[in-house]
């Protein structure tokens, strides 16, 4: 399996994550965490503001909104959950936390290990670890993979919900979009939730096959989701960003908390004044909801 760029560049984000919430896990409890003093053990706030979660997720909170969005995606804490691609485990210090104290079950769809980079081998390898070293936090999460060669995600039927979240345009530029679909498809349980947020593109233009700049137009998501067999439910502007314009040199990347300050594969240039950018915040996202027929 070959990864792209974009893609080498996303697993460094993680990685760097991975990194911080060594230091978040030594003691230093968060603003969040403290704040958040009041929320009942194994409820959803409480996840969101757990300590253990370090600075780098804490801080994305206010642009990717995770208990409006897993609510809106219906989530429940006996689920059984399948998240695809999860990088760094943004999601994963939430759900797997909330769905082990309700009796639920996380399963991570990882990156497939056959033949990847060593980036995504060395992620995947620090993502096992670290969520396997807390069994009494995270529960006894589940393990799958994802990729051209993969089989089934999980047991035809066995699943409640399925996640992709800021992963389509990778599997777009990979040629996976299709097969990302169909495997979620079969291992939902009849009546099963896929929750997808993805970078928006606007309207208008053909869209592009690559997802070249990291935006997908949401007709094009609702296409291939139909084309699976799926049945859009309902949209949410939870996660839209107004602010941008999808107008930035470097693609969705020039946006925290990518920061991109030169084109792909050539070293950052100092010169390169991000100020607008940061005041643009995360990129404009739909949120989508669709569900296998019962």
């Amino acid at each position: 399996m070959s990864f792209d760029r974009r893609g080498m560049m996303r697993l460094g984000l993680a990685a760097s994550a991975l990194a911080v919430t060594g230091l978040t896990a030594c003691g230093r409890k968060s603003e969040s965490a403290a704040t958040n003093g009041a929320a009942q053990e194994g409820t959803l706030p409480w996840a969101v503001g757990g300590k253990w979660r370090n600075d780098i997720d804490r801080q994305r909170d206010k642009f990717r909104h995770p208990i409006e969005t897993l609510e809106f995606f219906e989530i429940k804490p006996r689920d059984t959950v399948i998240d695809m691609w999860p990088g760094a485990g943004y999601m994963t210090d939430i759900l797997a936390p909330w769905l082990a104290r309700g009796k639920g079950r996380y399963v991570a769809a990882l990156i497939e290990n056959e033949a990847t980079a060593p980036e995504a081998a060395t992620l995947t390898a620090e993502y096992r670890r670290r969520f396997t070293a807390d069994p009494k936090l995270y529960g006894e999460l589940g393990f799958s993979a994802f990729g051209p060669q993969t089989g089934a995600l999980a047991d035809a039927e066995s699943v409640d919900s399925v996640l992709f979240l800021l992963v389509l345009h990778d599997w777009m530029a990979a040629g996976l979009a299709e097969k990302a679909f169909a495997d979620a498809f079969a291992a939902l349980k009849p009546g099963g939730l896929l929750g997808v947020e993805q970078h928006r593109a606007d309207v208008g233009n053909a869209q592009d096959p690559a997802a070249t700049n990291g935006y997908v137009q949401e007709p094009f998501v609702k296409q291939l989701a139909a084309e699976a067999g799926f049945e859009f439910l309902e949209a949410s502007e939870i996660n839209a960003n107004p602010k941008d314009n999808k107008a930035h040199p470097f693609g969705v990347w020039t946006l925290p908390p990518y920061r991109l300050t030169a084109p792909r594969g050539e070293p950052p240039n100092p010169d390169f004044d991000g100020t607008l950018y940061e005041s643009i915040g995360e990129s404009d996202r739909m949120t989508l909801k669709f569900r296998k027929p019962s």
